[in-house]
């Protein structure tokens, strides 16, 4: 575990780029004193990361990058979502607080402890989510300024078989889920995503994993901020859980990168 890893990155794209590749989900990394918190053993946690990590999505999203034509930002976390989840509610809005997954996790993913009942998540939350959460607003404020809008694009990863802790997991797993916001994914959004992916066997819609991820300053108020969640079922691209990428990985970018560039002249 390192003791003192980068908590996130922005990568720089072209200056007329309005898109930001999210990846909040991609990495492993747990910083010393965060793993003193964790109850579980080294063999269980590794385990544990196997199955919460949306392995290789960093790797995605940068070849992803290098394809295109016109780059888009990346924000990558670099700390694994067993410190915050970026992505959650910090508050009593947040649905996977009933699965003891909020911001600050209390159990893994098939419900075993992960922390102390009684750990207070205000040093965690202070640390960790609401920097990141500032950073990524000021990532979207910069590319309102440069280019009058923002697109947020999540790239994330799901198991092929549901894991205890989904609050959704009895519905349609696609290959590619799309997830999507009534009032930040357009139309027009999503109907490219759709054909992007077309070529993988099919995409859904907000099944098993709905929403996407729009900074709160944002959140609802402002229409140039348009936003969509891409999950990608893990069996297509790489050995689960955990395991190593497969040729999956490289057409997957490729049809990200098409996404990209025509999001870029929309």
């Amino acid at each position: 575990m390192s003791p003192d890893p980068s908590p996130f990155q922005l990568v720089p794209g072209a200056p007329g780029s309005p898109v930001v590749l999210h990846v909040p989900h991609s990495s492993r990394t747990i910083p010393e004193p965060v793993r003193h918190g964790i109850v579980l053993d080294d063999e269980a946690l590794e385990a544990e990361l196997d199955h919460i990590t949306d392995s290789h999505t960093a790797e995605l999203a940068a070849g992803a990058s290098a394809a295109c034509a016109v780059t888009p930002w990346r924000f990558v976390n670099g700390l694994s979502r067993l410190v915050v989840d970026p992505e959650r509610f910090p508050d009593d809005r947040e649905e996977m607080l009933a699965a003891g997954m909020g911001a600050v996790y209390t159990r893994t993913t098939h419900r075993a402890r992960l922390r102390s009942p009684d750990a207070d998540p205000g040093p965690l939350l202070d640390r960790y989510f609401h920097p990141y959460a500032a950073a990524m607003t000021a990532a979207v404020d910069e590319r309102l300024a440069a280019t009058g809008r923002a697109v947020v694009i999540d790239v994330h990863s799901y198991p092929s078989a549901a894991l205890p802790y989904e609050l959704h997991g009895t519905g349609p797993r696609p290959p590619v889920c799309l997830g999507t916001d009534g009032f930040h994914t357009p139309p027009w959004l999503l109907a490219r995503a759709e054909a992007a992916f077309a070529g993988f066997g099919g995409t859904g819609l907000d099944s098993p994993f709905p929403g996407t991820y729009v900074p709160l300053k944002h959140y609802g108020t402002d229409r140039r901020v348009s936003a969509l969640m891409i999950e990608i079922r893990r069996d297509l691209y790489m050995a689960e859980p955990g395991g190593p990428a497969g040729p999956g990985l490289d057409a997957l970018a490729s049809a990200l990168a098409g996404l990209v560039d025509g999001l870029a002249d929309s």
